[in-house]
């Protein structure tokens, strides 16, 4: 009988079908998308194995180099010592592994027993971490560990980072011990039904649903959706279509929301539905110009682009903060001249203070700023007006010039391409087919500009490479601050034209 890992067996508890893939048919499993959470997992990680063991002496089981043969082995020999701390402990029975993020030794009743805690780079207890650690305790309390307690450590996202190196407190424990000792039965038929799913010699049958999204979404989703024919225009492309109403439309029958009878649809849905049978755009023209017409000139276009640090790197910065890293700014003037600017800072140094300096000197005083969404970057304006008092009034004067184009857009276009959505990604093919995010190099969304910021300010990257990635991150917040120019243009009857 092989061993199934735990990961293997929550697999199982997410889908069968999931588990006999990743068992019998693992190149079929698509993973883009899941490499930000595993890096985001390790870098907890390795700040864990500092928080729990300060002075470096514990040790560190690598499984990638030992295999899992010579890493059970040895952390059965280091559990039984149980002298210092040991991270990625190895337990195994018959059927079953798992590896513990810290074993903790404990002597405190004079018998050699473990803490064990599972490090998690959440905010927060989740229900499939119950699993997780309830599997986890029964397979080491069934291969001889005796567990003083289990627990579950997460990101406290109310630390505040000092700059000194210390993350002390970073984490925070949640105490699952009697919870995760009591599933042991539970436990024990999810190992038993796991291995008869693996022994099975077709993959089983099962249907699609919320369970290849919940938790997790399932990397065999592309391959469970192989044969199913989707509709040109699903119901997924119903704006704001509550779970229930939509569930009341499915047992009716209807799969394509054009054949969605209109008493099921509010007025923004049932547009939706009349622009994708006629397949013309909806415009209201007089309406979008007499929304723009109170704001005049100079008029400004803005657009941010912010990182977050799970564990973080700045003094005075939370886990999870949205911290402003770039900035692109057209401006417009009444005779219809327009200029661009932008910040972009990838020294490596906290750029929040020089962001605001910048934004502030560069957006004037007079004039409405324009902006896609506009509760993204008001937020922003108003925490650094927060962290930085001093400039707080230039600060909250910007915000209060803020006019948000997303409402407009909302409520006087649509275009059957966007499919219910109204990003300014959707809705700039339709009204500036000559605009394209697909022609820009190296960066190409928001997910990428991050990722691209996170390497240009890494000590390992190369100056070329810096300014390489300078310039693909300039260019692509410069495309989205030009958008809202041509949508603005669009909107107030100027000089842009409409995809038809």
């Amino acid at each position: 009988m092989r061993n199934l890992s735990k990961s293997k067996i929550i697999a199982y508890r997410q889908c069968p079908k999931r588990l006999w893939l990743e068992i019998h048919k693992p190149e079929l499993r698509d993973d883009s998308g899941s490499e930000m959470a595993f890096q985001i997992g390790h870098e907890v990680g390795d700040i864990a194995r500092d928080i729990y063991d300060p002075e470096h002496t514990g040790d560190m089981i690598d499984i990638g180099e030992l295999g899992h043969g010579a890493a059970l082995a040895l952390s059965a020999e280091l559990l039984a010592l149980g002298e210092k701390p040991i991270f990625e402990a190895g337990v195994t029975i018959e059927g079953a592994l798992a590896y513990a993020d810290v074993m903790l030794p404990d002597l405190s009743d004079g018998t050699l027993r473990w803490r064990m805690i599972e490090v998690k780079s959440s905010t927060g207890v989740k229900d499939y971490h119950r699993d997780d650690i309830a599997v986890q305790t029964y397979i080491a309390e069934e291969s001889g560990v005796s567990l003083t307690s289990v627990s579950l450590a997460h990101i406290d996202n109310s630390f505040v980072y000092q700059g000194d190196g210390n993350y002390k407190g970073l984490l925070y424990e949640a105490d699952l011990t009697t919870e995760a000792q009591s599933r042991s039965g539970e436990v024990k038929e999810w190992i038993d039904q796991a291995h008869a799913v693996v022994a099975l010699e077709q993959e089983p049958e099962v249907e699609t649903g919320p369970q290849c999204s919940t938790p997790f979404t399932c990397g065999f989703c592309t391959y469970c959706n192989r044969d199913v024919v989707s509709p040109e225009f699903p119901l997924s492309s119903l704006p704001r279509l509550h779970a229930s109403r939509r569930a009341r439309i499915e047992t009716a029958g209807h799969k394509d929301l054009r054949d969605v009878p209109d008493e099921f649809l509010n007025t923004l849905q049932n547009r939706v539905k009349q622009c994708s049978i006629s397949g013309q755009p909806f415009f209201d023209a007089e309406g979008a110009a007499a929304d723009l017409a109170p704001h005049g000139f100079p008029a400004y276009f803005l657009d941010f682009e912010t990182v977050m640090f799970a564990v973080p790197i700045w003094k005075g910065w939370r886990p999870y903060r949205q911290i402003p890293f770039q900035f692109s700014l057209h401006q417009m003037n009444e005779t219809g001249d327009v200029r661009h600017t932008e910040f972009l800072d990838l020294t490596g140094a906290d750029p929040s203070e020089y962001f605001s300096l910048a934004l502030i000197d560069q957006c004037g005083t007079e004039g409405p700023v324009f902006v896609y969404n506009a509760a993204f970057e008001m937020t922003r304006i108003r925490e650094m007006a927060e962290r930085f008092p001093q400039h707080a009034p230039a600060l909250e004067a910007i915000n209060a010039r803020i006019v948000d184009l997303l409402p407009i857009a909302r409520n006087r276009y649509y275009h059957p391409s966007q499919h219910g959505r109204w990003g300014l990604k959707a809705v700039l093919p339709a009204i500036c087919p000559d605009l394209s995010y697909d022609d820009l190099e190296g960066v190409q969304d928001g997910g990428m500009a991050v990722e691209s910021y996170k390497e240009a300010i890494s000590p390992a990257t190369t100056p070329e490479r810096k300014e390489e990635i300078k310039r693909q991150l300039i260019e692509y917040c410069k495309l989205d601050t030009f958008a809202m120019v041509r949508m603005w243009e669009v909107f107030s009857g100027g000089r842009g034209t409409l995809r038809t």
